[in-house]
């Protein structure tokens, strides 16, 4: 029984019956290339992804990761260490740094000339910031593509990876923080890109390595080879090192997020005053709870109540910020005062709801628009109603 189950699940991961070593080679070295329709493609795709980003469309930045040709010269990198085929590693990343080139420079003219700019562009800004999840995300995805193109039957895998691992959003960020003159946008996405980039490699190269392809040249020499091992693992430590980091620094904060609205909303109400809003400033060193008060001013024993609730929720009294211009010192006070301070504050929250509404719109009128073209072009397939209709008669008389 052992035997049997041991045999098949031999058998269940299995590679050596679905791949197509060959196929696969020749398919890798055709499309490292960037010459003739690439290089418009290429364009077309920039633009997209640009303007996508733009109007923070996420449908419209999908559709130019699908349309990318990057994905050909870094699989091309990886197969080429896997292989050991020097030219091929030349011409991959000669034609990696002429796409990557071409990517944001166009980005770049294009936010200079786009007379749209938003004050919260939250589809750029989530490009500047990678962290270790990032790098899963590129690592398993360069595997699935890897697979996808070694294996026999083709099928949309490599599709999936295009828009898992997002490689032209982060050119166009860059094209964006050049554009603006905004170097940490710059470097975030640079960073988030070779992230992509080093990891989708990495997986084809060790693939490559499993799946046994045939090498190229013959290995050199032992000492170099252990060189170069050590080079690859210092190359990737440096690389992961910085989005570990990022990683920590972000859980944290959504912690301090989460523990935050957890105090906030069971305590609303402290002594004859009320907290009507808050804010999280997770720039700060340590981050800070900014809470506005309404009501009566708080007396020290009660702030010392509060404080002594924050603790519980992992939150220092030295993050703890009371904004009180809505408070009122005197025994009675009226609607009106609360009401005002209140008012003030929530003015400016107003105009950047009105703003997410107005972003959300066009998102929406997108996707009508892209709705109404498929139903368009599904309708000229189809035979018109009425003539369905004789037909399913005529089927039913017979």
């Amino acid at each position: 029984m052992n035997e049997k189950v041991k045999s098949f699940l031999r058998s269940l991961v299995s590679l050596s019956d679905y791949v197509d070593l060959d196929g696969a080679n020749a398919s890798i070295r055709k499309n490292i290339y960037f010459r003739g329709p690439n290089v418009f493609i290429l364009a077309c795709a920039i633009i997209i992804a640009s303007v996508g980003l733009n109007v923070n469309s996420i449908p419209v930045i999908i559709g130019a990761m699908l349309i990318s040709p990057v994905m050909g010269p870094i699989l091309g990198f990886g197969f080429s260490l896997g292989v050991q085929d020097t030219q091929l590693l030349k011409d991959s990343l000669r034609n990696l740094g002429v796409m990557v080139a071409i990517s944001i420079a166009a980005s770049a003219i294009y936010f200079l000339l786009s007379p749209l700019r938003l004050e919260n562009p939250s589809e750029l800004l989530a490009r500047t910031n990678p962290t270790i999840y990032d790098v899963l995300i590129a690592l398993f995805g360069g595997f699935a593509g890897i697979l996808e193109i070694s294996r026999s039957e083709k099928g949309t895998v490599l599709s999936g990876v295009a828009i898992a691992t997002a490689l032209m959003p982060p050119l166009c960020t860059v094209g964006y923080g050049l554009a603006i003159l905004n170097w940490s946008y710059v470097a975030g996405a640079l960073y988030l890109f070779l992230i992509n980039s080093i990891f989708i490699a990495l997986a084809t190269f060790i693939t490559v390595k499993l799946l046994k392809y045939p090498v190229v040249a013959e290995a050199e020499g032992g000492r170099r080879t252990r060189l170069r091992s050590r080079s690859l693992a210092i190359i990737l430590v440096v690389i992961i090192v910085p989005s570990v980091i990022s990683a920590v620094r972000i859980i944290k904060e959504s912690n301090f997020r989460t523990h935050a609205a957890r105090l906030v909303s069971d305590n609303k109400t402290i002594g004859k005053g009320f907290i009507y809003d808050y804010n999280v400033n997770v720039n700060a060193n340590p981050p800070v709870l900014e809470l506005y008060m309404a009501g009566e001013k708080l007396s020290s024993r009660d702030k010392e109540k509060l404080y002594d609730e924050a603790e519980k929720y992992g939150i220092l009294r030295s993050q703890l910020q009371f904004r009180e211009e809505a408070v009122n010192t005197r025994e009675s006070i009226t609607e009106t005062d609360i009401v005002r301070g209140i008012l003030e504050h929530s003015d400016r929250q107003a105009e950047r709801l009105y703003e997410t509404i107005a972003t959300l719109n066009d998102s929406i009128a997108t996707l009508n628009a892209q709705l109404r073209a498929a139903r368009k072009a599904l309708g000229k397939e189809l035979p018109p109603a009425d003539k369905k209709a004789e037909a399913d008669k005529d089927c039913e008389d017979s």
